[in-house]
Order: structure tokens, then C-alpha cells, then sequence
């Protein structure tokens, strides 16, 4: 017999000599090795190594929810042309009032968001400028449709005519133009007649809001936090006169 035929008999005779045990363990780890591959290779509905949906993968959308560390999200700012903007699910939202009935928003659904143009440092050539805002407001044709959305979820039923699409950080104070976290349908408070148009206490604060920024007598970003938390105290809070 020669060295290769004597070879080969010898490891016949070594794997005869195995226990069944170690086949058995053997096999497993075959199959677990040709699974971890085929895991590996499959890229159906899956992730990419950051999390993200893979290219067959479905990605969701939906408005993003506020920070709960209790600071103000911070919008894109103007835009040069304005899209309609996704609304948050009808009825998900729900009005709040004070104790003499003046209308808040859902701070879930609107806790309102900031222009990034807008800060300490360009108060002069932003809201303190003549004009700023009428160049940053998105048109009708845009915000009557995000107006009717809102309405809904909020449950509003009363005559659209009658209600502000408001933002709760007003476009003065650096409020974002068109992010739907700075946006709702503002009901008529007490008092109002129907079929009067909006006319809401809560512009008058805002007028005031400003006037004392730009005279240095409040800082912007608690002003912003004033009327984004009850702008019925928002002048109280900072020790303005109401």
C-alpha cells in the first residue's frame, strides 16, 4: 500500500472513531454558520448599520414631535417658496382654556417653533426692521389649506372665518413662518361675534412682546418661552405691564 492510500485509510479510521456526539456538534455548527450568511446577504426590509430603512425598506413620515426637555424646537426658517405642510391627525389635538375661557393650543400638537434667522444678534435687521415679517409670511393660497387641516385635528367645527390660523410664536416675536409645530387654529375668544373675522386678545400681547425686545426691555428667547408656554400671562411673566 502506498503513503497516500495508507493516509487516507488512516483518516477513514479516525472519522469512523468519532462519537456521535461530535457529529452531531459538527453539523450544528454548520447549519449555524450557513444561516448567519444567508442573514448577512438578505437586505429585505431591513437597516443599514445607522438604523436607517434600506433601500427596500419603508421609511414613515410624520410631524415631528416636540423635545420633551421642555426648550422650544427650532423650524427651517423662511422659506423662498412654501409648501403645505403635513398637519397632525385629525382629532389628536385638543384646545385648552383658562379659567376665564381664552383659548390655548395642545401643547403636544403646538409648542410652537422658532425662525433660526431670528436671534439676539439680528434683532435690527430681522423683527426690529420694518417689513421683516411681511416678506417671511407664507402665502394664502399655502396656509388656507394647512388652516382647513389643522381644524381638523383639532375638532373644530365652528366657521373657519370666525378663527385665526395663528402662530402661536407670532412671526414678530421670531416665530417660524410655516413649521405645523407653530401653527393652529386659534378659536374666537369670549365676548367675540360670529361672523366678525378673528379678533383675538392674544395679538395685542404679541405687539407688546415686541416693542419690548426691540427697546432692550425683554430678552427674545424668554419672550418666545412666555408665549409659547400661556400667552395670557406671557406679559405678567416678564414684568411688563399688561
Amino acid at each position: 500500500m502506498s503513503i497516500s492510500a495508507r493516509s487516507h485509510s488512516a483518516r477513514r479510521s479516525h472519522s469512523a472513531r468519532r462519537s456521535p456526539s461530535a457529529r452531531w456538534a459538527a453539523v450544528a455548527a454548520a447549519t449555524l454558520l450557513a444561516a448567519t450568511v444567508a442573514g448577512c446577504s438578505s437586505g429585505k426590509g431591513g437597516t443599514d448599520a445607522k438604523g436607517s430603512p434600506s433601500a427596500s425598506g419603508a421609511a414613515s413620515s410624520s410631524v415631528s414631535p416636540p423635545s420633551g426637555s421642555g426648550s422650544i424646537p427650532v423650524g427651517p426658517g423662511p422659506q423662498s417658496a412654501y409648501t403645505v405642510q403635513r398637519q397632525p391627525a385629525p382629532g389628536s389635538c385638543h384646545f385648552q382654556y383658562t379659567a376665564d375661557k381664552q383659548p390655548l393650543p395642545d401643547p403636544k400638537c403646538t409648542p410652537g417653533a422658532t425662525n433660526p434667522k431670528v436671534t439676539p444678534q439680528t434683532l435690527k435687521t430681522t423683527i426690529c426692521q420694518s417689513g421683516y415679517t411681511k416678506g417671511i409670511r407664507p402665502p394664502v393660497n399655502i396656509t388656507s389649506r394647512e388652516k382647513t387641516a389643522n381644524a381638523k385635528s383639532y375638532g373644530y367645527t365652528g366657521p373657519l372665518h370666525d378663527a385665526e390660523y395663528d402662530h402661536l410664536i407670532s412671526l414678530q416675536l421670531g416665530g417660524d413662518p410655516n413649521d405645523p409645530r407653530n401653527l393652529w387654529v386659534e378659536p374666537p375668544s369670549p365676548g367675540h361675534k360670529p361672523g366678525a373675522g378673528p379678533n383675538n386678545p392674544k395679538d395685542g400681547v404679541e405687539n407688546k412682546l415686541k416693542a419690548a425686545i426691540c427697546s432692550g426691555k425683554a430678552d427674545l428667547g424668554k419672550a418666545q418661552q412666555a408665549i409659547a408656554h400661556d400667552w395670557t400671562t406671557a406679559l405678567s411673566s416678564l414684568g411688563l405691564k399688561e
